[in-house]
């Protein structure tokens, strides 16, 4: 009896193991004849269409995971965030391809820096050259917007659309008053005048200074921008600027129209609903396959469709990119930020990479942790010591800790657009012992082995002895930066001093004051990577970034997606809602306070500038 029971658990053990394989097999056919049937496919003769409705970024905030798991779930959190090399990879794709005939370009809602900005500018000027038709449909000519649409062979604006360039520059908040109203002190320890990363804390207004460094570095920025556009729009860029300057005048003589004053102002060329932009590219591009819309293909889709032609090869001769987007923080951090630890070991596996035979280091990041950067720096400085090329491009910003690391390299490029410079070192304490008092009735007391016993506890008067200790902290990794700068460039510590002070520069007054190399954009960093490693042609170019799980590449796979967040797909057929003004100056209120929590450099020192967030 035993053992026939035996027998029959044995039986149904190998019939369960049977239907378990089966239908885990059965399951994963399923799954591979659906994403081939649903391989996206790019038909003859169609408009490409590229909505860039978020920022533009070097680097996908977060892991790969979790935004699978976000895209999985339909419930994405934060702002949609567009992958730079995506753009420009697309770009260059569709340019040579004969089944895209033209693109349509909808940017209302781009934001990201304005260097940038400059590369996708370049890009549309490439694609153009193939022969290929451009225009741009705008609900909102917002300044990001304008300069993008610039490019176009038409430009189209909804009749109620809303036309505002506002410039470049901005505001934030300063906290000094509400500070004193609640009895909480912050003690600063700093080195420059132009070092304005800490006066929203010890100021009520911006320091004549930092007005002075603001309105140079915004000034070349909006010189580059009005020529730019100017030469985009055959105006000429003092006459452009006029029209700005007088644009309330405008927008009164076309009696409130802001369509029309910015046809009139050139910027403009057609008033047009979108059932118009739909019947101009069914002109262009012949009708869809149900006759009610155009030919067309989404920019997402169209990336999807050509991956295989995107995929570096997986062996041979290599420059490594590595990117360091975000605050500099001690430690491992997810992209996005830039970890003392973590982008450290992303240069080290570079270095460590036999066939990575240069590094071109692409920083978007206006600094942060002192002891971080100094990580990072020397991760570079072991890279060449390897006997290996290292090439800096700077992005939109690479500026206080963004310029430290930078030093440790044979090459700096910068765009002209690029914010950059602010040598300058930081600390803060904040000193709440007074405003736990008053409010809460809280008081503190105790005793230590020394007279520095618990002496960085902010709920205790700071003591004069220990604040000086910090300030000669402070002053010491001043001194520090100017040797790198000194060291990296062949200055005397006169000359660095002269353009230290935590100074912010363009990155055209940084080529010309000696602080960057060359003036370009990423391929043109790659390329001389490349000359110095001595690369023959058709060399890879390999990113080096945090890995996925097989999992993650399995599903992705299967999935056809790429690990990049999707562009959108059909905005020419949807509206927008309007920017939230007042949510947006909260929300600015609120990324103050986490700029200051995240801070974590284990001395408290600080290379940072609050610079290029008052792009509009």
């Amino acid at each position: 009896m035993n053992e026939q029971l035996s027998r029959i658990g044995r039986t149904l053990d190998r019939l369960r193991r049977v239907l378990v394989n089966t239908l885990f097999w059965g399951a994963l056919l399923a799954l591979v004849v659906l994403a081939w049937r649903s391989r996206p496919r790019v038909p003859d003769g169609a408009a490409l269409v590229l909505d860039l409705d978020g920022p533009l970024v070097e680097q996908l905030s977060g892991d790969g995971a979790g935004r699978l798991a976000r895209e999985l779930t339909g419930r994405p959190t934060g702002p949609s965030e567009i992958l730079l090399r995506d753009v420009l990879d697309g770009l260059r794709l569709a340019g040579d391809d004969a089944r895209i005939k033209a693109l349509v370009l909808e940017a209302d809602d781009v934001s990201g820096g304005f260097s940038k900005l400059r590369e996708v500018r370049e890009a549309l000027s490439a694609f153009k050259t193939k022969g290929k038709r451009i225009v741009a449909y705008s609900e909102r000519l917002g300044q990001g917007p304008c300069y993008l649409a610039a490019m176009a062979d038409e430009v189209m604006l909804h009749p109620q659309g809303l036309v505002f360039l506002q410039g470049f520059g901005g505001h934030r908040p300063y906290f000094k008053e509400g500070l004193d109203r609640l009895g909480v002190l912050v003690h600063v320890f700093r080195v420059g005048e132009y070092k304005s990363a800490v006066e929203p804390y010890t100021r009520d207004d911006m320091s004549k200074e930092a007005k002075e460094d603001a309105l140079d570095v915004y000034g070349d920025l909006w010189r580059t921008w009005l020529s730019d556009v100017g030469a985009a729009r055959a105006l000429d860029p003092d006459s452009l600027r006029r029209s700005i300057d007088t644009w309330p005048a405008r927008v009164e003589e076309a009696r409130g129209d802001l369509g029309r004053a910015a046809i009139e102002a050139g910027l403009v060329d057609e008033l047009a609903p979108r059932d118009r932009l739909r019947a101009r590219m069914i002109e262009l591009v012949g009708p869809d396959d149900d006759g009610h819309g155009f030919r067309r293909v989404g920019f997402g889709t169209y990336l999807a469709a050509r991956a295989s032609d995107r995929r570096p090869r997986s062996r041979g001769d290599a420059v490594a990119v590595v990117v360091a987007r975000g605050e500099i923080l001690d430690g491992s951090q997810p992209p996005g930020l830039v970890g003392g630890d973590s982008t450290a070991a992303l240069i080290r596996r570079a270095r460590e990479d036999d066939e990575a035979r240069a590094v071109v280091l692409r920083i978007d990041s206006p600094g942060g942790s002192v002891f971080a950067s100094e990580v990072i720096r020397r991760e570079c400085e072991l890279v060449r010591e390897a006997g290996k090329p290292l090439v800096v491009s700077m992005s939109s910003v690479a500026a206080s800790g963004g310029y430290w690391i930078a030093t440790s390299s044979d090459e700096i490029w910068a765009s002209p657009a690029t914010i950059t410079g602010s040598i300058g070192i930081f600390g803060l304490f904040p000193d709440i012992h007074e405003a736990l008092a008053r409010h809460l009735g809280v008081h503190f007391d105790g005793v230590g082995t020394t007279p520095w016993t618990d002496a960085f506890n902010p709920a205790r008067p700071l003591d004069p002895a220990v604040a000086g200790v910090v300030q000669s902290v402070i002053d010491r990794g001043y001194e520090d930066f100017l040797a790198r700068v000194e060291k990296a460039r062949g200055m005397t510590r006169e000359e660095v001093e002269a353009l230290a002070r935590g100074r912010v520069w363009s990155g055209a007054a940084a080529k010309e004051k000696g602080l960057v190399d060359e003036l370009g954009d990423l391929p043109q960093a790659i390329a001389s990577a490349a000359r110095r490693a001595k690369l023959a042609e058709g060399f890879r170019v390999l990113y080096v970034e945090k890995p996925i799980s097989l999992r993650h590449r399995l599903i992705r796979t299967l999935l056809g997606w790429t690990d990049t967040v999707r562009l959108g797909e059909d905005h020419a057929e949807r509206g927008a809602a309007p920017d939230a003004a007042v949510g947006r100056t909260l929300d600015r209120l609120g990324s103050e306070l986490d700029r200051l929590a995240r801070w974590n450099d284990p001395r408290g020192a600080y290379a940072h500038c609050l610079c290029g967030e008052e792009w509009p």
